[in-house]
């Protein structure tokens, strides 16, 4: 499956301001961590040290590489954005037909 992920300015600028190291990468991460079922997982970016090698792969965006877990990129849109909303502080996802995430996390891992 192709996927293409776009990052707005505004989304690149705070990630650039929150990541806590120059040698990481971003990630899209599909997060399951309390929810139980893979289907109720959220998507979240992380920052991290390194590819899992046997569960991402690294796509090029607009603005930045970002890795994405090859077995959940079924549950994303072909085309999606990241962006991020100064009135509510936070990050989102987003695609033509809908918001996949209003209030995304950022967590450096």
């Amino acid at each position: 499956m192709n996927m293409e992920i776009t990052i707005t300015p505004a989304a690149a600028e705070k990630i650039h301001a929150l990541k806590n190291r120059e040698n990481g990468i971003l990630k899209l991460k599909w997060d399951t961590e309390g929810n139980g079922c893979v289907l109720n997982g959220i998507p979240t970016l992380w920052y991290v040290d390194e590819a899992d090698p046997d569960h991402d792969v690294l796509l090029q965006t607009n603005a930045m590489p970002i890795l994405v877990e090859k077995p959940k990129m079924v549950f994303y849109d072909e085309a999606v954005k990241i962006d991020f909303s100064q009135e509510a502080n936070t990050f989102q996802l987003k695609s033509a037909n809908q918001m996949l995430n209003g209030r995304m996390a950022f967590r450096n891992k």
